[in-house]
């Protein structure tokens, strides 16, 4: 692929100060030389964690020519806190400079309209290429190593190392953990039957508690390991794993896990372990037997999902996953919060089998039969004491969801630009991005309201919303312990027992403030820019290399244009007023010229907000990714 002549000047880097880079900040001139790779992410979001995941290898291969600079760009009113945008880049271990960017200065100059959003500077300051949404690491790998070519040809390539200047390390027993559950006495001293002959990964035990005691089991997220503690939240009696990055079974090694689901006795005595691990940077689902401390991978091949959906049941080691974030025992199987792909997935540990639950991978808020549903990365989930329920706090649209009889409902919520902290009828309710729920034994719900450190009950005969505990550290989960409420308080690095009281807040609403797209009412046309990577190449082998769905909401703002077709240009009709356009593009390549080509699939979900006005524009173009 050859680049376009005009040549356009990068703009110039700006916001409210630095991370990763020893307090200096740092200009475009101060990078000459290098390659510049603009990584605009916010920490909510899920496919901008994908994506720093992505560009690990990138980073190590090309560390003498390449930097990477993370623009944060917040969307939720809790991400322009300087303080939690600290607190994200060492929980997901961020290793590169970090430009805080709260009033999304830089985010507009370099025309950015999705998180994530990817931009390339060449040695000399000009701006080649940029690109929306993940999947993108092997063709950056093309385009870096072209650029590397041609800049040392030119003389304009500098190697040496980059700006990055590494934190000083952590030293608390838990960083940021992210689920807990409770393992009572009996199911900790027996567990299930052993399987194979195992040493149990457990660095760092403490003297075993009596065998008459429960205790709690919780992900050490940025530990990259599974704690066991006492009843009192602080005593650690032994760790799972070797706290390192890593997908081993043995030694033990997790990637940043999250939920974790203990199965029925009878369950697990057939599937051999007790307790099932969203491992989500891994995606993978891992088995733990409590006996011993035996780790196993039972769902998941390790690669990310990047495919079509089917609700067909497969088997279990042979599906892709993509970042479960919570996983929960309800009507006979284990069902995974599906955070990467907006849906929710089943598991069957006896039958080890997997399958599609709930979605269809657009990311927004629909209520109704499972299959037909738009969720928004689901990160917690809570099967209520009659089991007919199943809770769900989606993280995105800022609701509190349940499924019963087969159908996904709507509690607290509206969409994905809403929230807030306001309490009240539910239907006026509002919450800022939770990522735990616990149902409780009387048919409330306590919701871990992470962005608004407060944790929350909703009752569903009422139908209100009340607050019971504020600045709570990103509460990220909720659990009943001795007949009292623990939250997983992850900033802080600790489980808490909050006093609760009946707090009346008032609180405010907030929207996302993100630039609206005036865009004019009738005809409108849609065009979705992609560009195959360097060497690759549009694929058909499967069916159709592009795919365009578009719908809005409200649904009345598209008179015509909705639904899927294999076009990446689309007439639109809208009508006037207010809302969000929702579009979900993705495009099939492959290597151009190789004799077993790798293929690849690129893909991308924009929430517009758009606002249909006479004079507004006529054409809208986004950038699935592009060369200049």
């Amino acid at each position: 692929m050859t680049r376009r002549e005009a040549r356009v000047r990068a703009p110039q880097l700006r916001g409210r100060g630095w991370l990763n880079t020893g307090g200096d900040a740092l200009t475009l001139a101060d990078l000459r030389g290098k390659i510049v790779l603009l990584d605009f992410w916010t920490f909510c979001c899920v496919n901008c964690l994908h994506v720093l995941d992505e560009l690990r290898p990138l980073e190590e291969k090309f560390s003498d020519v390449l930097v990477v600079i993370g623009v944060h760009s917040p969307k939720f009113e809790h991400e322009k806190d300087a303080a939690a945008v600290a607190a994200a880049v060492e929980r997901y271990g961020v290793a590169h400079p970090v430009l805080d960017d709260p009033e999304l200065i830089t985010w507009q100059n370099y025309a950015a309209r999705a998180w994530p959003t990817l931009a390339v500077v060449d040695p000399e300051g000009y701006l080649v290429a940029s690109m929306a949404g993940e999947g993108h690491a092997e063709g950056l790998d093309r385009l870096l190593t072209q650029l590397v070519v041609e800049h040392e040809r030119k003389g304009t390539l500098h190697r040496g190392d980059g700006p990055y200047v590494a934190p000083p390390p952590p030293e608390t027993a838990l960083r940021f953990p992210g689920k807990a559950i409770v393992i009572p006495a009996a199911r900790r001293a027996g567990g299930a039957a052993p399987t194979t002959t195992a040493v149990a990964t457990s660095a760092h035990a403490a003297p075993s508690p009596g065998q008459g005691a429960d205790t709690l089991l919780v992900s050490d997220s940025a530990n990259h390991s599974l704690v066991e503690l006492a009843a009192d939240g602080e005593t650690v009696l032994r760790r799972i794993g070797v706290g390192q990055r890593g997908r081993l079974d043995e030694p033990a090694q997790f990637n940043e896990p999250q939920g974790l689901c203990l199965l029925p006795q009878q369950v697990a005595a057939i599937a051999g372990y007790d307790v099932v691990v969203a491992d989500t940077v891994n995606h993978l689902l891992r088995g733990v037997r409590l006996s011993d401390g035996h780790v196993t991978t039972v769902a998941g091949t390790g690669r990310q999902w990047r495919g079509s959906l089917d609700h067909l049941a497969h088997d279990a080691r042979a599906v892709d996953l993509s970042s479960p974030w919570d996983v929960a025992w309800f009507d006979g199987r284990v069902v995974i919060a599906m955070a990467g792909t907006h849906t929710l997935w089943w598991y069957d540990p006896v039958k080890r089998t997997a399958g599609l639950y709930a979605g269809t991978t657009v990311e927004a808020l629909r209520d109704g039969a499972l299959a037909d549903t738009w969720l928004a990365q689901p990160s917690g989930l809570s099967t209520s004491a009659d089991g007919h329920r199943l809770w769900l706090a989606d993280a995105e649209t800022s609701a509190l969801r349940y499924v019963e009889d087969g159908v996904l409902h709507t509690a607290v919520g509206q969409g994905l630009f809403d929230f807030g902290h306001v309490d009240g009828p539910a239907a006026t309710a509002l919450f800022q991005h939770p990522l735990g729920v616990a149902a409780l034994a009387d048919g409330t719900v306590a919701v871990a309201d992470t962005y608004n450190g407060a944790l929350r009950l909703y009752d569903p005969v009422s139908g209100t919303v009340s607050t019971l505990a504020t600045d709570l550290a990103e509460p990220s989960d909720v659990l009943v312990v001795d007949d009292e409420l623990v939250v997983v308080e992850s900033a802080a690095h600790r489980l808490t027992r909050p006093v609760v009281g009946g707090l009346n807040v008032a609180g405010s609403r907030l929207r996302v403030e993100r630039p609206v797209t005036d865009l004019a009412p009738g005809p409108v046309e849609l065009r979705i820019v992609f560009e195959p990577a360097p060497g690759q190449k549009l694929d058909e082998t499967y069916g159709p290399s592009t795919r365009l769905d578009v719908s809005a909401s409200p649904a009345s703002l598209l008179v015509d244009g909705a639904g899927v077709t294999t076009d990446l240009t689309r007439k639109l009709l809208l009508a006037e007023g207010d809302g969000v356009l929702q579009v979900v593009a993705q495009a099939a390549t492959c290597d151009a010229e190789a004799e077993n080509p790798a293929c690849h699939l690129t893909r991308q979900d924009w929430g517009v907000p758009i606002r249909v006005v006479e004079g507004g524009a006529t054409h809208l173009a986004l950038v699935l990714r592009g060369l200049d």
